[in-house]
């Protein structure tokens, strides 16, 4: 796998041609919706958020939707979206991660929320435990997380992994991973399959959605 960082800012533009990815984010909400059944009482952050396509599906259910990337450029597409239809309740926040920014402390104004939400974002993250203690400290007493990323695989999804720290997950050691960061009533199921050309022909990758609760 690679180290390096990934350029979100120069795919933005072009993000959401891809009907994979539209189809992926359309795949996540739905699960999301399902086993969390959000509310227009609820704030919820979507960590991760890209072009919004996850965030905006969930936004017409929720009260308040704060959507956080450390891409400016998918951010830039998103807040086009925003003005466009004219959305009132979506909040877009830059964050940088990689110098060591907080957002609970530092961009968010300590804002807590009842849901998180994040789809195809841990396996760009290297430190996985030190990310869910912080989802875990941004979540109100009881509040849901729902994470959705791949199941583990050898490196064929992403090509080139750049920007790739881990080759998906093991459901049962990432719920683990979560009862040890302070999550409960941890469930999981499959939220997607995607279809991908790879060296030797088309393989299926299955993408899981799991949800727990903070104490």
């Amino acid at each position: 796998m690679s180290t390096g960082s990934k350029d979100f800012d120069k795919e933005a533009a072009q993000w959401d041609q891809d009907p994979r990815r539209v189809k992926l984010a359309s795949d996540v909400a739905g699960a999301i919706i399902r086993e969390a059944s959000p509310t227009r009482e609820m704030d919820a952050l979507d960590f991760g958020c890209g072009t919004g396509l996850v965030t905006l599906q969930l936004q017409p259910l929720v009260k308040t939707i704060t959507a956080v990337d450390t891409s400016r450029g998918m951010l830039d597409v998103l807040k086009e979206k925003i003005k466009t239809r004219n959305i009132g309740n979506v909040n877009p926040v830059f964050i940088d991660l990689e110098n060591g920014a907080h957002p609970n402390k530092s961009l968010i104004e300590g804002k807590k929320f009842h849901l998180l939400a994040s789809s195809m974002t841990m396996h760009h993250v290297p430190d996985t435990t030190g990310l869910l203690r912080m989802w875990h400290d941004l979540l109100l007493p009881g509040g849901i997380v729902c994470a959705a990323d791949l199941d583990a695989e050898d490196g064929s999804f992403h090509g080139d992994n750049t920007g790739v720290f881990h080759f998906g997950f093991e459901r049962a050691k990432l719920m683990e991973l979560m009862r040890q960061a302070g999550f409960n009533d941890l469930r999981d199921t499959t939220a997607s399959t995607m279809i991908r050309d790879v060296e030797g022909g088309k393989r299926e990758f299955t993408v899981f959605l799991i949800t727990g609760r903070k104490s």
